[in-house]
């Protein structure tokens, strides 16, 4: 659990000032690059390298655990990680039937159908991971005295719509606000990681399926 919020250093309000509008401008480079480009690929690794490196050079990142227990919160955040999948699954049934919010939804896909698939697997779980130590780690700590919830959903979505699709927006959203409750709930990212890789993977590989059976 975290103590009670104190103001960050300079050192790292500067530092994750920095890695935001570095991590914003790769990121919407990086999602729009069309699939089958093979710079996907180093694109969105040196993302990950982004959030990861501002994360650790801001200060220290802390792993977290259970609230009131010495487990890490590994069962929990799996458990949560399948409660927002189910969540998302009954949505796409809705997105598949409504044409302009399927095509940015099936070009985000397209990564996985057309290019590498356990490469673009790997990449989206190490840029799970480095997110949740970015905006779960570093700006949840820079922002502790405000409003950390709020102020890292806010900054998450803002920088996940400079790819510029919309319905990303709304599951970084919601994504964010499940995932900081839980960096405050264990004081650490490690659940919020484990919730947003384990997300991602059913993602990743159900979400194409229930549209395509949606649409036929």
């Amino acid at each position: 659990m975290d103590t009670a919020p104190s103001r960050p250093s300079r050192r790292r309000v500067l530092v994750v000032v920095i890695t935001l509008v570095v991590g914003a401008t790769v990121n919407g480079w990086a999602l729009r690059i069309p699939a089958g480009d093979p710079m996907f690929y180093p694109a969105t690794a040196l993302l990950a390298t982004v959030w990861l490196v501002g994360a650790f050079a801001s200060g220290p990142i802390r792993v977290g655990r259970e609230p009131y227990r010495r487990h890490r919160p590994v069962v929990s955040s799996v458990l949560t990680a399948a409660a927002l999948a189910v969540l998302f699954c009954l949505g796409a049934l809705v997105v598949a039937r409504i044409e302009p919010l399927r095509e940015s939804v099936d070009a985000l896909l397209d990564h996985a159908t057309v290019g590498n698939l356990p490469l673009v697997a790997a990449l989206t779980a190490v840029n799970g991971i480095a997110e949740e130590c970015f905006h779960r780690g570093a700006v949840f700590s820079a922002t502790a005295h405000l409003r950390p919830i709020l102020v890292t959903t806010l900054v998450y979505a803002a920088v996940t719509a400079t790819a510029g699709i919309p319905l990303l927006v709304l599951a970084a959203v919601i994504l964010g606000v499940v995932t900081a409750v839980q960096r405050r709930a264990t004081g650490g990212v490690l659940g919020p990681a484990i919730t947003h890789v384990t997300w991602s993977m059913v993602m990743l590989f159900a979400l194409g399926p229930i549209l395509d059976a949606a649409r036929g």
